[in-house]
């Protein structure tokens, strides 16, 4: 029987998370044409999705004075990517991460329990601060859905956040990844809320500075089931989930990285 591109991405994941664990145990500037989301303009009043708001949660407080400290000693200021997200940026698994991206210089800026708002306070209050990369991959979301935030508000957000680094980082290009699938069934009521969400701030890539994609398919059957085995909770990634974002974001990366605007 045929593998299809999803049954051949996981068992490589498979083989490559299996390897690793096994190893384990023994320039700024004006604001660039099309970088501002003309297709997600402002409105106002803003949504609450897209204004800068300091959020209540232990886990979010915790990680991102943790992040503050560890930058106030930061002398790089220019990596080559910065990973902005919520916990699934954040959970990459250290050697997993490393055997995907360490011939880059990485920063990674993602927090559990991250909203699109608790994400533009923290860049705006410090994390962002001189930084100019060359690349930013932008994960966010899938928090304010659980919390049934309305797709074109929560895109504002993401558009909102596209526009603040290009005011300060006109040259940094931006990588927006669609929110990965929840739930086991394709019928379950968020998929959606994902499916508009992520068609909407698709609309922001331009192919110049700002570009989109949607890995999230990859970890889907033929038939739209999401699997336990790379999505425990159907929420958040396991080895094998990590090793097939990893694949489809190493090329995407090398090649982003080489162009010339």
């Amino acid at each position: 029987m045929n593998k299809t591109p999803g049954s051949k991405l996981r068992s490589r994941a498979f083989f490559i998370s299996t390897i690793i664990f096994f190893n384990l145990t023994g320039g700024t500037g004006a604001l660039a044409a099309g970088s501002d989301c003309p297709a997600i303009p402002r409105h106002f009043p803003m949504p609450r999705e897209a204004s800068a708001e300091y959020l209540a949660s232990d886990d979010w407080k915790a990680r991102t004075d943790a992040l503050d400290k560890r930058l106030e000693s930061n002398t790089n200021e220019n990596p080559d990517v910065v990973f902005i997200g919520d916990s699934i940026t954040e959970f990459w698994e250290p050697t997993l991460f490393r055997h995907f991206f360490s011939k880059f210089t990485t920063l990674n800026l993602g927090v559990a329990s991250d909203f699109t708002q608790g994400t533009l306070w923290r860049l705006d209050h410090g994390q962002w601060g001189r930084l100019r990369p060359r690349l930013v991959v932008l994960l966010i979301g899938t928090n304010n859905l659980t919390y049934k935030s309305e797709p074109a508000d929560l895109a504002m957000g993401v558009a909102e956040i596209v526009r603040f680094i290009h005011v300060r980082s006109s040259a940094t290009k931006i990588l927006i990844l669609g929110v990965l699938p929840r739930g086991a069934s394709p019928t379950d009521p968020i998929r959606t809320h994902i499916e508009d969400f992520n068609t909407r701030i698709s609309k922001c890539a331009d192919g110049i500075t700002v570009f989109y994609a949607d890995p999230g398919r990859h970890l889907l059957e033929s038939d739209g089931s999401l699997l336990s085995m790379l999505e425990p909770d159907f929420i958040h990634l396991s080895p094998a989930g990590y090793s097939i974002l990893g694949q489809i974001l190493l090329p995407k990366i090398q090649s982003l990285l080489r162009s010339k605007r």
